[in-house]
Formats: C-alpha cells, sequence, structure tokens
C-alpha cells in the first residue's frame, strides 16, 4: 500500500470517528428537546460512521494481538499526558480559555490512568498472571476510569461517584 493511500485511510479514520462522536452528542441534544426521531437518525448515522471507521480501521491492519492493542495504547496515552495536553493547557492558559483548559486539565489526568490501567494489564497478560474479573466505572464528566468500584466522589472533578457509568 503506498504511503499515500495509508494517508487517507488514517485520515478517512478519524473523520469517521470524530462524526460519529459528533452524531451521538447531536442525538443527545435533540432527545433533550424533544425531538426522538432526529435522535434516531443521528444515531443511526453514527452507528454507519462506526461501520465506516472499523472498515478503514481494519484496511490499515488497525488491530493487532492484544498485547499489540496494549502496546499501542500504552504509546498513545503516554504521548497525550507527557507531550499533548500540557502545551494544550498551556496555549488554554496563555488564551485564558478557562472551559478549555479545565477540559484538557481533566483529560491530562485520565490519560495518565489509562496508561497506567493499560501498562498494569500488559504485564499480567505477558507474565500469564490471572487477570481480576472486575468492572470498571468511568466519570460522566472528566473520565475518570477506576477498576472495581467506584469512588465516594470522583477525586479529578467531584462527581459523585453514584454517577460514575459501570464498565461490565
Amino acid at each position: 500500500m503506498s504511503e499515500k493511500t495509508e494517508a487517507n485511510l488514517r485520515e478517512a479514520f478519524a473523520g469517521e470517528s470524530q462524526a460519529n462522536r459528533r452524531y451521538i452528542f447531536f442525538a443527545q441534544k435533540a432527545e433533550k428537546e424533544g425531538l426522538p426521531q432526529v435522535a434516531r437518525l443521528f444515531r443511526a448515522a453514527a452507528e454507519a460512521e462506526t461501520v465506516h471507521a472499523s472498515n478503514h480501521f481494519n484496511a490499515m491492519t488497525g488491530v493487532g494481538s492484544t498485547t499489540d492493542n496494549l502496546s499501542a495504547g500504552i504509546i498513545g496515552e503516554h504521548l497525550e499526558f507527557t507531550r499533548m495536553y500540557p502545551g494544550f493547557i498551556q496555549t488554554a492558559i496563555e488564551d485564558e480559555a478557562a472551559k478549555a483548559q479545565k477540559s484538557f486539565e481533566w483529560a491530562n489526568e485520565v490519560e495518565e490512568i489509562h496508561y497506567n490501567l493499560f501498562q498494569d494489564m500488559l504485564k499480567a497478560i505477558k507474565a500469564k498472571q490471572p487477570v481480576k474479573n472486575e468492572p470498571y466505572y468511568v466519570c460522566p464528566l472528566c473520565g475518570n476510569t477506576v477498576a472495581g468500584e467506584a469512588p465516594d466522589v470522583c477525586p479529578i472533578c467531584g462527581t459523585a461517584g453514584s454517577k460514575f457509568k459501570k464498565i461490565e
């Protein structure tokens, strides 16, 4: 495959992935405005964008073995909390964009948590250690991710633990 086709696949994957998320958020807004059919249309389009993103990702051979995928996750998360978000935070501070700054700071903290969760899981799998079968909980405001049970209060943003989404 040429470099150009590979670049096109990466760009198409990014665009389809972003469209999926946008349409899901648009559907939530339509629901709140009492427009369920509009919400359904956005959810249907979001699902189609997921199919497109999956096809593009598979054409790039983006999914490897589980250990390869954990390693890729580790690399990506490390890049985000060590390089990407610190610069974004600094720019938001300089721009006096408090909402963006908070969004970047929360994401930065959570990306380091993801990095550590992926690292621990990869180490356990490589050592052929049993992996604890437990749910994860995700904060709906900042994305904080914890294994086992939700905290009483999110240590990052202060959201009540009862609002965390359980992922099984």
